[in-house]
C-alpha cells in the first residue's frame, strides 16, 4: 500500500495555498518548504496545514 497523501500547504506571509504529495514514512514530520508565491512574487515558507 502506498504511503503517499495529499497534504496542503499554506504560504507563511500570504493566503496563497498549494497542494502536494508526502510519504508518511519516509517524511515522519510536518513539510516546511521554500516556494514561490505567485500573489507576492517572491520565494517564501509554506507550511503543512489540516486538510
Amino acid at each position: 500500500m502506498s504511503q503517499l497523501h495529499l497534504v496542503k500547504i499554506k504560504s507563511t506571509e500570504s493566503n496563497d495555498v498549494i497542494w502536494t504529495k508526502r510519504n508518511k514514512k519516509q517524511v515522519p514530520n510536518k513539510l516546511a518548504l521554500k516556494k514561490f508565491d505567485k500573489t507576492l512574487r517572491k520565494h517564501v515558507l509554506y507550511k503543512e496545514m489540516k486538510k
